[in-house]
């Protein structure tokens, strides 16, 4: 089947973004070009001025416009002395939707991989080093995901701060759902629980 050069580019082009495979690509070239021209050219847009002018923050390494991100920029966030550290932009926002943290962020762009060529300075602990010798932080929360990458990455940023005393070094807990039945947790999960359990009465 013959069709345009700039229909298949597109589709070609809409492939890059995670989980959109051929079809799915197609449709949306589709339903734009009869249904929606304007939200395609408004989407175009968008696209090429955030791939133009978005950066990193200089500080937590966010993806922003400006030098520095809100929060990094938020002079309150910042007296409350507590650093959590994310492996992607995507963890900062799912903890940031739950409105129960306030202090500030580093995103590392990834985990400690050395297969992968991932090393300490490939995701930003030469930058991290810097904020533990020049601000004044009391608490490190350590958020990376409960993988061995994520595990080993965690322990090398704990014995980081261990140059640090006054630095308290804490790790998100992980653990059984809320409202799931024991049976239908994996192992993992369950080891983890049991191992981190907090106390209910001394």
């Amino acid at each position: 089947m013959n069709t345009s050069t700039l229909i298949e580019k597109l589709i070609e082009a809409l492939r890059c973004l995670p989980g959109i495979g051929p079809k799915s690509a197609r449709r949306m070239v589709l339903h734009l070009l009869q249904n929606n021209r304007q939200g395609g050219r408004n989407l175009s847009i968008a696209l090429s001025k955030a791939m133009e002018n978005v950066d990193h923050c200089s500080i937590c390494r966010i993806f922003t416009e400006n030098h520095l991100c809100g929060i990094c920029s938020n002079e309150k966030r910042k007296k409350i002395g507590q650093i959590c550290v994310v492996e992607t932009p995507s963890d900062l926002y799912a903890i940031e939707q739950t409105g129960q943290f306030e202090g500030c962020y580093f995103v590392l762009m990834g985990c400690l991989s050395p297969l992968n060529g991932k090393g300490p300075n490939e995701i930003g602990l030469d930058f991290f080093k810097k904020r533990l010798e020049n601000e004044e932080i009391k608490e490190i929360i350590l958020a990376t995901s409960p993988t061995i990458e994520g595990d080993t990455t965690a322990h090398y940023v704990s014995e980081m701060c261990q140059y640090y005393p006054a630095i308290k070094v804490t790790r998100l807990a992980y653990g059984i759902p809320v409202g799931s039945e024991l049976e239908s947790v994996d192992s993992t999960t369950l080891s983890h629980s049991i191992i981190r359990r907090h106390i209910m009465k001394k």
